[in-house]
């Protein structure tokens, strides 16, 4: 097994600068496979309360979210969460993430989305979690399925970005502990 190069970790109330800056280098980067997105997001304001609200999500079992960490040099690099959560017979939720332009193609998101489907699998007990990208960004699609997610079909006119309705890829992996 490779030394990874990323890790993952909780935001803390003091990564609000260091990420308003990653969001603001990337800003147009993000915003070609991203629905809108208010210009509030790229405020360290935002940002700040935005990071108090991701501790109050995972206190109620909601929402988890990630940074993604450059071992090298302790840089924030990227994020990856875990949204609309569902217990009872589903136990699932969907994975999506960002990575800083400078940082893509590397395999660094692949680790990152490894290391989360992990910890939502041992530690948060999910029996799936699904993932979507646009086909227009195959990059993406190559990160959820080098990290085991396999396509299950695409959701028509799924997401609005820039204005106009787009198609997504669907992804998902089952957790291995629940396949007999």
């Amino acid at each position: 097994m490779t030394e990874q190069r990323v890790y993952i970790r909780y935001p803390e109330a003091g990564d609000a600068t260091e990420l308003t800056g990653m969001y603001l280098r990337n800003r147009e980067f993000f915003e070609e496979h991203s629905p809108e997105i208010s210009g509030d997001f790229y405020t360290e304001e935002y940002q700040r309360d935005k990071l108090a609200q991701y501790e109050e999500f995972r206190a109620a079992d909601e929402r988890y979210d990630f940074l993604v960490i450059h071992k090298a040099d302790r840089r924030i690099i990227g994020t990856v969460s875990l949204s609309f959560v569902v217990r009872g017979p589903l136990q699932s939720c969907m994975i999506g993430y960002s990575l800083d332009k400078d940082y893509n193609g590397k395999g660094y998101m692949t680790e990152a989305v490894q290391q989360v489907v992990r910890y939502a699998f041992e530690e948060l007990k999910f029996h799936r979690i699904t993932g979507e990208a646009s086909p227009d960004n195959p990059g993406s699609i190559r990160v959820l399925e080098n990290a085991g997610f396999h396509k299950e079909g695409i959701a028509r006119l799924n997401v609005k970005i820039r204005g106009v309705w787009k198609d997504h890829q669907i992804l998902a992996i089952i957790n291995p502990a629940d396949i007999s």
